[in-house]
């Protein structure tokens, strides 16, 4: 119904890696010392009110910062700069498992892109560009989020000027014209199967993007974004370095996991995981030669 309010949904988007190719002179320097070998976007979806669970985490990561035994130099930098926040990255073990404990209380979804960096692909596909990649990358994330009758809030994580406005707009642009093509090709049945499609009619409307919101922030201002740099990372660290541990620890929270560039396994999906299909530790990128 015209004027009709749209219901207001929000999805909570983080990443793991970095998107950098090229050192000095163009040489690639994917995979060695600080480098990542793939680039993660992640996407939280909270399955209860979402404000109690804020508030929780904003609770924890006071017990951190006043805690005694939690006072070294990342917590104290954080602290001196505006405020301690969850950061898997650079958290101490001990804080790690608290706030993984902490996750496994909330029920939530997580759903994640995996893109591993090829030199090649970059240059062919990306045009040698950081943001460019980026908005690909999120327009796989976003390619099945496009539903009719809701207003998405798509709560993301500044990332330098792979987030403005104008390479975002790419990304939601490349994400319907994705969405579009896999219509092409494939049944409606099997788009339903695949995409989790709820109402197909909307592709024949104008104004699909008038639902969608990006909301640029940062774990400070958001700290829901905690817990979708946690599980980014708990992924990350099994394709980086094999190790399964944090992934298993939470797999049945990660309802699926797309490797897009594992061409290998592109037949019957089974580059798509699911706490049915888990990933394991034979999922871990080769080094690559440089």
């Amino acid at each position: 119904m015209k004027g009709k309010k749209l219901h207001t949904v929000h999805r909570f988007l983080d990443e793991a890696g970095d998107c950098t190719f090229y050192g000095k002179k163009r040489k690639s320097i994917i995979g060695t010392t600080g480098v990542s070998n793939c680039f993660i976007m992640g996407m939280v979806k909270f399955k209860e009110p979402f404000e109690p669970v804020r508030e929780k985490i904003i609770e924890l990561q006071k017990q951190v910062s006043s805690d005694p035994y939690f006072q070294v130099p990342s917590v104290i930098k954080k602290k001196e700069i505006g405020g301690y926040f969850f950061h898997a990255k650079d958290d101490l073990p001990e804080i790690r498992k608290l706030f993984f404990d902490y996750i496994k209380t909330v029920n939530l979804s997580f759903e994640a892109i995996v893109a591993r960096k090829s030199i090649e692909r970059f240059t062919t596909k990306h045009k040698d560009n950081e943001c460019y990649f980026y908005a690909d990358i999120l327009s796989h994330l976003l390619k099945n989020k496009l539903h009719q009758g809701k207003r998405l809030v798509l709560n993301i994580a500044e990332k330098g000027t792979s987030t403005k406005n104008q390479n975002l707009e790419l990304a939601l642009e490349k994400a319907k014209e994705r969405f579009a093509k896999k219509l092409n090709q494939q049944s409606i049945k099997e788009a339903k199967d695949i995409l989790e499609v709820i109402d197909l009619s909307f592709m024949h409307r104008k104004d699909v993007k008038a639902g969608i919101v990006f909301n640029v922030t940062n774990p400070l201002q958001e700290p829901l974004l905690n817990i979708a740099d946690y599980v980014c990372w708990a992924v990350q660290r099994l394709f980086e370095k094999g190790e399964t541990r944090y992934y298993d620890f939470v797999k049945e929270k990660v309802s699926l996991v797309v490797d897009i560039y594992d061409s290998a396994k592109y037949k019957d999906f089974k580059n798509y995981y699911s706490p049915k299909h888990p990933l394991t530790a034979e999922n871990k990128i080769s080094p690559q030669l440089h």
